[in-house]
């Protein structure tokens, strides 16, 4: 499963750099190993949404490092 956090303006100011703090303390905690490949992007289009991640084809907004976790690993489990 890959996973890119968009670093760009709008979704730096709302904290992307904390959900990709937190994604790497998943994937240690996890040993999400091979199965996960964290990635940034500079813009995913959503500029006003929130901060967005992409799980593979999805684009999911309102991300923070709250929730993250959260939908990771409902994205986990849906993949199987």
């Amino acid at each position: 499963m890959n996973i890119l956090v968009c670093i760009g303006s709008s979704c730096h100011l709302r904290g992307s750099y904390d959900i990709i703090q937190r994604l790497k303390e998943l994937s240690a905690q996890e040993n999400w190993g091979d199965r996960v490949q964290l990635g940034a992007s500079f813009c995913l289009g959503r500029c006003t949404d929130g901060c967005t991640i992409k799980i593979d084809d999805e684009i999911i907004t309102g991300v923070n490092k709250d929730n993250v976790e959260a939908i990771v690993k409902k994205a986990l489990e849906e993949r199987g």
